[in-house]
């Protein structure tokens, strides 16, 4: 089956995976709405589709803190245990109806605490939310398994409180750990104990490098703190040059170092010009272990649906390219390798075969 072949109808049944998606990015805007009424908050406007519009608009500035900044508005209504409830609940079964198989999910506890909810109260919250959607999917017949990353905010200094949440919950739905946030500035190396804590405790984790800064912050993801996985990383292709490696480009991909890569997020933050130039097609090409992701759906204006869409409509992407990222995804999960393995040979490579 050719890219030409494939439209948005057959993608959206396709099994999908993501890593790397963030809960206070995703919310419906309608719940947005409800919720900022009944909690007092101001919102730029009451229309649901006004707001998704806004969203959007606001984020397209080409800036990483500009675009972090339009966060300000699901956090508010993500204050309390209701909120919390139902915006998890909401995240699982959105994710069900876009075919999405597996998921990991990732917030920062500390930025849901204004309400008076302590750390593990906002932890537990999330994860009878999560549980209560992913028991709706499966009841609908569209079961999804969601895990959670909990994330450290570089910019603040609760990062190694975030870390001892993530081995504190791992055997209660907690599968790893991320530090997120402004990444210009705060270097990863900052959190190191953070990081050889969840590695002595063997808690593992991904790290937002390689997306506002360079090398240099890839670099210290992977060979000072020890990440897993690299959140975006687009800026590995400096270490490229006429395809040929460099030595960090070629230590990712010869270990099999998973770029948990975002190609709308990326054009709005200005780390790519087009769907078509962006490094994943190149990346994947050069048989890096790329995977495909949303980032925040509500602020991106997307869906798995959709960036899969883009792919195959503006950089040429076929079915079999589609069935790559989402093995690549689960080969690189933070769930146990029997799971992983599980779902990739019952779901993923099942589902895809329908399709060819």
């Amino acid at each position: 089956m050719t890219a030409t072949r494939v439209d948005a109808e057959v993608i959206r049944h396709l099994p999908k995976a993501v890593l790397h998606d963030h809960l206070d990015g995703g919310l419906r805007p309608a719940t947005v709405v409800e919720l900022a009424a009944a909690v007092g908050h101001t919102l730029p406007t009451t229309d649901p589709d006004e707001l998704a519009a806004w969203y959007f608009e606001a984020a397209n500035s080409g800036d990483l803190v500009r675009y972090i900044a339009t966060f300000e508005h699901t956090l508010a209504v993500m204050q309390n245990r209701e909120g919390l409830l139902r915006v998890a609940e909401e995240y699982v079964l959105d994710l069900a109806a876009d075919g999405v198989v597996y998921a990991e999910v990732r917030y920062a506890p500390e930025l849901n605490t204004k309400g008076g909810l302590s750390l593990s109260e906002v932890v537990e919250t999330v994860q009878e939310g999560l549980a209560a959607g992913m028991a709706k999917a499966a009841a609908a017949g569209t079961p999804v398994r969601v895990g959670t990353l909990l994330c450290g905010m570089r910019m603040f200094d609760r990062v190694r409180e975030a870390a001892d949440l993530a081995v504190a919950y791992r055997d209660a739905g907690v599968v790893g750990f991320d530090i997120a946030g402004a990444e210009d500035g705060f270097p990863a190396v900052n959190y190191l104990d953070a990081f050889e804590h969840l590695r002595r405790e063997s808690v593992p984790f991904t790290i937002h490098a390689g997306e506002a800064f360079g090398l240099p912050s890839i670099h210290q993801a992977i060979q000072v703190c020890g990440a897993q996985r690299i959140g975006h990383g687009v800026r590995i292709t400096e270490d490229i040059v006429d395809g040929k490696l460099g030595r960090l480009a070629g230590w990712v991909r010869d270990r099999r170092i998973a770029l948990e890569m975002c190609p709308t997020s990326n054009l709005q933050t200005g780390c790519a010009t087009s769907i078509a130039e962006h490094p994943i097609t190149a990346l994947k090409d050069l048989g890096f272990r790329v995977t495909l992701n949303t980032d925040n759906r509500l602020v991106s204006g997307t869906t798995m649906t959709r960036e899969m869409s883009l792919l195959v409509d503006e950089a040429g992407w076929t079915v079999e390219d589609l069935r790559t990222v989402t093995v690549n995804a689960l080969k690189s999960a933070f769930i146990p390798f029997d799971e992983r393995n599980a779902l990739i040979q019952d779901v993923v490579l099942p589902g895809y075969a329908a399709a060819l």
